[in-house]
């Protein structure tokens, strides 16, 4: 299995576009040999020749005669007290695309070659820095949507995941040695293992997986954000209410029915969730193409949300069309708030009716921005019964990680039948090293080059 960790790589480590400054990042064995190529120190002192966690400033050169590129300032990490314990050099530079690309060309053409997605966190991950779990928290930070999911990455990377899977471990190896010495040395009488110490061990592992486990679907819905879709019929204020729940305007309104012939997906943080929010076109039917196309669309985006907020024009009696999708809604057994929309206005709406049907109903005025706080609870109590801090137990919100816990609970839930049921001792063993191995490739402790390339794919070029 070949990864390359003798290639020198180098990549473009912040976002596209215009910026003040843009970094280089250059990490391998020849990290700091190519640096003395394209950097010209102020001082007389090349990179090659800098001590570890230093930066220097000078000029980047390029060419045959060796003609300044861009001023920027060098920072020098040496292995292994680096992010990837490779030599490491970033060059600090102007943020624009034509700068960066320069440099980077330079590095390229100095005996670089270009990283691939999420390599740099490969490394650190092949060299021993970082575990896999940790690995793909750093994704989750680069990722993360609210305070809430940016601290649950952050507990992660810090190894929150890695401490636990560890005692676990530990726990497993130590009752399996014992599993394999009465089977190893039947005859030596002490290294009988008791079924009545073993058990309690084991049980007492299911239930702290069970408490990882059930943590974890908290972690998912602060990692992923919960799937809402604002629907209802043409100009009820879907797009008002969108605009009123982002505090700007996203979505184009007008007094004139049917505005809206796309969806507008947002995502937006109420009390530390978030919240994935579509404004769908209003349900109607069809005139031409562009409308039957937007039609399907909504109706896709409500089969697939986890919770969908049915707007009503409080200044209008309920029609056919209203009571028709409440009815689609409601049989799709999904999680519905309903929004009486315009209570500014002289209220015709036949609110009892929507009652007998929908528990949660919540008057508002989107143009107003009145009680836009009260539909913020409403979504909020319904995603998390109204408690959203963030429990300092959750330990993954990784759906890799999930289905490995989930096997592991398995396997050690199968060691106790097998102990219970008084079986061979060959099959509780065989059911702890099956654990054991699911452990390892939640770890990365075992690990296939297809994993690694699935993972690090996600990653950007630079990280």
């Amino acid at each position: 299995m070949k990864f390359d960790l003798e290639d020198t790589i180098a990549a473009i480590a912040t976002a596209p576009g215009e910026a003040g400054i843009g970094i280089v990042r250059i990490s391998g064995p020849a990290s700091l040999t190519i640096a003395d190529k394209v950097f010209r120190p102020r001082s007389a002192r090349m990179p090659s020749h800098c001590k570890g966690f230093s930066v220097h400033y000078g000029w980047i050169v390029g060419g045959g005669e060796k003609k300044k590129i861009d001023e920027a300032l060098l920072t020098v990490m040496r292995g292994p007290k680096s992010y990837t314990r490779e030599d490491v050099v970033e060059i600090s530079c102007h943020g624009g695309t034509v700068a960066l690309r320069a440099v980077l060309d330079l590095a390229l053409e100095g005996g670089c070659r270009l990283a691939h997605p999420g390599e740099f966190t490969k490394r650190a991950f092949l060299n021993g820095r970082i575990d896999l779990s940790q690995a793909e928290a750093v994704l989750d930070i680069i990722r993360a949507k609210t305070d809430s999911a940016l601290k649950i990455g952050i507990q992660q990377l810090q190894g929150i995941l890695s401490r636990e899977l560890h005692k676990i471990r530990e726990t497993l190896l130590g009752t399996l040695a014992q599993f394999e010495a009465s089977i190893d040395f039947p005859e030596e009488e002490p290294s009988q293992v008791n079924p009545d110490e073993a058990l309690p061990v084991l049980k007492a592992l299911q239930k702290k997986l069970g408490a990882i486990l059930e943590e974890a679907a908290h972690g998912r819905l602060y990692r992923e954000g919960i799937s809402t879709v604002i629907c209802g019929r043409p100009n009820v204020g879907k797009s008002s209410l969108l605009n009123a729940l982002l505090k700007q305007e996203r979505s184009i309104v007008t007094p004139l029915a049917g505005t809206t012939r796309d969806t507008i997906e947002e995502i937006i943080d109420i009390k530390g969730i978030p919240i994935r929010i579509v404004d769908t076109a209003g349900i109607v039917e069809p005139k031409d193409l562009v409308e039957r196309k937007a039609v399907q669309r909504t109706k896709r985006y409500i089969d697939t949300a986890d919770l969908a907020i049915l707007v009503f024009d409080g200044s209008r009696h309920l029609s056919s069309a209203d009571n028709l999708l409440t009815e689609k809604l409601l049989k799709k057994n999904k999680a519905v708030i309903a929004v009486i929309n315009k209570m500014d206005l002289k209220q015709k709406i036949e609110r009892s009716r929507i009652l007998k049907k929908i528990d949660s109903v919540i008057s508002l005025s989107a143009k107003k921005i009145k009680n836009i706080d009260t539909l913020e609870e409403a979504i909020v109590s319904l995603v998390h019964k109204g408690k959203i801090c963030i429990p300092e137990s959750i330990l993954t919100s990784n759906m890799r990680h999930i289905q490995g816990l989930r096997a592991v609970q398995r396997h050690i839930h199968e060691a106790v039948v097998s102990l219970q049921e008084k079986l061979s001792l060959e099959f509780v063993a065989h059911h702890i090293k099956d654990a054991l191995g699911r452990l390892d490739e939640i770890s990365g402790a075992k690990f296939s080059e297809d994993l690694l390339d699935t993972i690090f794919s996600e990653f950007c070029i630079g990280k």
